[in-house]
């Protein structure tokens, strides 16, 4: 039950995560104020979405929402990778997740044990993420990194810092390769022999303590 919670709980959070604008946090510029270049409010920059308010000269609508209409769009080619690598990462795990819930009644299938078949694709999935996050630094360098802080370059954020997403999408990483390691223990609990007694009295649902 710990393994199924948690699962649903990493795959909940990576999406969040990843749709989320609060990668780099910065100080947006609003051209030709008074003096130049002064700082305005606060600039949330992330993968797929941008959020920049209080800034007059931006169009409502792209004020909080995604700012790439299609995947070339994207602010840098590193990032493209990234989303890709998160978006691949993530749909597993959300697969997983919905698979853990159905682990409760259900321990394998064509002889194959679902818990050692789930925590190899999460920990596929996990593998995936790190790429995602290695990468997306190196983007740092692109054209809205910079304008979110001065000096933004490739694995240096500058002005920037990081936010709760980044932190959020690393943290969720470990918890998968967590996820992978309890589908083994699991995986051993469902299998005791104490377990099988209960099956064979016809009992589903099993807690052991």
């Amino acid at each position: 039950m710990l393994w199924t919670l948690l699962s649903i709980v990493v795959a909940f959070a990576e999406l969040v995560a990843f749709m989320s604008a609060d990668w780099l946090i910065g100080k947006a510029k609003i051209r030709g104020a008074e003096p130049a270049g002064t700082d305005s409010e606060p600039y949330y920059l992330g993968i797929l979405c941008m959020r920049t308010p209080g800034i007059q000269q931006v169009p409502r609508d792209s004020l909080c929402g995604t700012y790439a209409k299609s995947f070339g769009e994207i602010a840098s080619g590193f990032w493209q990778a990234t989303a890709i690598f998160l978006a691949v990462g993530i749909f597993i795990l959300c697969v997983v997740a919905l698979v853990s819930v159905f682990t409760m009644c259900v321990q394998s299938i064509m002889k194959k044990s679902i818990f050692n078949v789930c925590g190899l694709l999460q920990g596929i999935a996990g593998l995936f993420l790190i790429l995602g996050l290695i990468l997306y630094p190196a983007g740092w360098g692109c054209q809205k990194a910079i304008d979110c802080g001065r000096y933004a370059s490739p694995y240096k954020p500058g002005d920037c810092s990081l936010g709760w997403a980044f932190y959020t999408a690393t943290g969720g990483t470990v918890l998968t390769f967590i996820c992978a390691v309890f589908s083994a223990q699991a995986e051993i609990a469902t299998s005791s022999d104490k377990v099988q007694e209960e099956i064979e009295e016809g009992k589903n649902l099993i807690c052991l303590l």
